[in-house]
């Protein structure tokens, strides 16, 4: 397994399959033109089984395949496969706003899609497009039910909570703890891309102390649960007598830089060393130079050595340009 120089071991390899996005969540994307990388520049599923193998090759066992939106990869179902199928990646799962889950849930399971992590800012039709701006909370909880029926385990639901749009719902997203045996993470504003989305970030900011506080002014006080994965970003707990698990993902007010163990793969061939800074290291050249696999293994150990110790907000350093959908997250 790989060591950065600050001696964290990272096994964990994010990969973005797309900058395109059915949503327009006003944190994220804004509804006007957004700059897409050219079709030519976004990795092809060769290109991506090729890094994962690269990958496993120097001790990465688990990957995550984020986007923009994954679904809206025409060849989603196959890059799956063909990835999990990697000599020694032994996790395999993926984050998705659920749309378009539906007819796919089943053929993702059958290819070696082990977990799904839901993007769920709201299910209430009334505040929804305010936030997410597209799509529906009908839709969005389709896509939780298709993950249920397929046999995802355990089904994660991720909400970012941004002041005076959703901060008021926790509590009823929280409550789908009490009867699933869920996973509900409540994530706090990053300010990433700059313009107007790096603004709601600020703007909105809601700290993880407030949230959890108003959730247990209601459910009453939380259960703090062990951490099992060092590297889990996530602080969970659990209401008495509910069967899930509520989580709290605090990237500013609580950073978790120091147990992080993943990198970060754009959908144009980059690795990302971390989500808050700008550094970056081209892949897609090497790629499509005919590099064999040691050279890429080269390439991501070279990454890993490089890996910043934090993204240093409390600082004031300015966050990337990159916006979250060009990530991943």
């Amino acid at each position: 397994m790989p060591l950065d120089r600050f001696h964290r071991e990272i096994d964990y390899l994010r990969i973005s399959l797309t900058d395109h996005c059915n949503l327009r969540c006003v944190y994220c994307m804004p509804l006007g033109e957004v700059p897409y990388a050219d079709r030519e520049e976004i990795l092809t599923a060769d290109e991506i089984e090729s890094v994962v193998t690269a990958a496993a090759g120097v001790g990465f066992r688990r990957i995550r395949f984020t986007g923009g939106e994954p679904t809206l990869r025409p060849d989603l179902v196959e890059i799956v496969s063909r990835c999990s199928s990697v000599d020694g990646i032994n996790d395999v799962a993926m984050t998705t706003n659920g749309i378009l889950l539906p007819p796919l849930a089943e053929a993702l399971r059958e290819a070696g899609l082990d977990r799904v992590n839901i993007h769920v800012d709201s299910l209430r039709e009334d505040s929804l497009p305010k936030l997410m701006r597209r799509g529906t909370a009908a839709a969005i909880r389709a896509g939780i039910e298709a993950a249920v029926e397929a046999g995802f385990s355990p089904l994660k639901l991720n909400c970012v909570v941004t002041g005076g749009l959703n901060d008021t719902e926790v509590v009823d997203l929280a409550l789908l703890t009490r009867d699933n045996d869920w996973h509900v993470r409540f994530i706090e504003l990053m300010p990433l891309g700059g313009g107007e989305c790096a603004e709601v970030s600020r703007s909105r900011f809601v700290s993880n102390v407030e949230t959890q506080a108003r959730i247990e002014t209601a459910l009453g006080r939380l259960e703090a649960l062990p951490r099992v994965n060092p590297a889990d970003e996530s602080a969970n707990y659990q209401a008495s007598g509910f069967r899930g698990v509520i989580g709290f993902i605090s990237p500013v007010s609580a950073p978790y830089c120091g147990t992080c163990n993943r990198m970060r793969l754009t959908s144009d061939g980059r690795f990302h060393l971390c989500l808050l800074h700008d550094d970056e290291l081209d892949v897609r050249r090497a790629l499509r130079a005919g590099a064999n696999t040691e050279k890429i293994g080269e390439i991501l150990l070279h990454a890993v050595g490089a890996k910043p110790t934090g993204h240093a907000l409390e600082r004031g350093v300015e966050p990337l340009q990159r916006a979250m959908h060009h990530l991943g997250g």
